[in-house]
């Protein structure tokens, strides 16, 4: 019997219906990855270009060896638990998220999805993560922590200054580290005999009763805690309080500053999402997220307004001025 056309027809349509690429490979699986900011694309366009950057120096290009999925809650503590749900219920590789309010709510969705954290307070504190050196389970990423930096801002607001007396101090009660910066600002604020008003904001609304609060108590100068998404996500709102009740003003991301604040000395959360895309390409590339270590800032920036000084009417000692890493003029 001759078979040899019916041998040659079935290898034909089995090299039809093999798949393309090279070694009859299927195509590589495009990762994605989601991020969860708590305010609005207006407020995170600079942190998105900076992950986008680090992406690039890993090689990815958005769109075509990698998919990032963004998603903004507003402001809206409602908004950043539905968000949590969405991104992990559509399977994402890795999720990124900054501060400990949204990276409490992915956490709570998933014990499986790798979830980098950009700013968080005290990750071990809140139970992000076993160790820093050993984080352990789904999370890791970097820690805000750092708060030594709470007493030397009260001390360069002082110095820009001398006679300050009282100060208005907003911080956020769901962000756990900010109460141990908080607790460090009591002891060197008794040395220099500057009282400290307690502004606690973990809401938007929270924030005109914080104003209506520090108009009475007659602050003479504002601090602003850092991580609070909620502050960081009105701070349009707060640098002009500030401004029309012509308080000098301190911040924990320069960010404040760039927008009309008076002085802010931190870490940079530009450098942070920058980072963060060092995670997701380890993550990517096989490392479990739980034997990547939480890294913490080792810099810290003195960032000043000398424009914001003068409309103030206030006149910034040279000496500080030559110690800030940046003066906007």
């Amino acid at each position: 019997m001759r078979r040899a056309p019916l041998v040659v027809l079935v290898a034909i349509i089995a090299g039809m219906l093999a798949p393309c690429g090279a070694g009859g490979q299927q195509p590589a699986k495009v990762p994605r990855v989601g991020i969860l900011f708590a305010g609005t694309p207006t407020a995170a366009a600079q942190f998105n270009e900076a992950f986008t950057q680090g992406l690039r120096e890993r090689g990815y290009v958005e769109g075509r060896s990698i998919t990032v999925e963004r998603r903004y809650a507003g402001g809206s503590g409602d908004r950043i638990n539905e968000i949590a749900a969405e991104l992990v219920r559509t399977s994402m590789d890795v999720i990124v998220t900054p501060t400990d309010p949204t990276i409490a709510a992915v956490k709570r969705q998933t014990q499986s999805i790798p979830i980098v954290m950009v700013a968080a307070s005290d990750p071990v504190g809140t139970g992000f993560v076993a160790s820093l050196a050993r984080p352990g389970a789904n999370v890791t990423g970097m820690s805000w922590m750092a708060p030594e930096t709470s007493a030397k801002r009260l001390e360069l607001l002082r110095e820009a200054v001398p006679q300050l007396s009282r100060v208005a101090v907003l911080w956020n009660p769901d962000v756990r580290g900010a109460l141990l910066d908080f607790k460090q600002l009591e002891e060197p604020a008794r040395s220099m005999g500057v009282q400290l008003q307690s502004i606690e904001v973990s809401r938007a609304d929270d924030l005109v009763r914080g104003f209506s609060a520090i108009i009475d108590a007659r602050a003479e100068a504002l601090m602003v805690l850092s991580p609070n998404p909620v502050t960081f996500a009105n701070q349009g709102q707060l640098v002009s309080f500030a401004q029309r009740h012509r308080l000098p003003s301190i911040y924990g991301v320069h960010e404040y500053v760039d927008g009309g604040g008076l002085m802010a000395y931190g870490a940079s959360v530009r450098a942070a999402y920058r980072r963060a895309a060092y995670f997701v390409d380890r993550i990517l590339k096989g490392t479990r997220p739980g034997d990547l270590p939480v890294e913490q800032p080792t810099t810290f920036e003195l960032v000043i307004n000398a424009k914001t000084a003068k409309a103030l009417g206030m006149t910034i000692p040279p000496s500080l001025l030559s110690r800030a890493d940046r003066v906007i003029d």
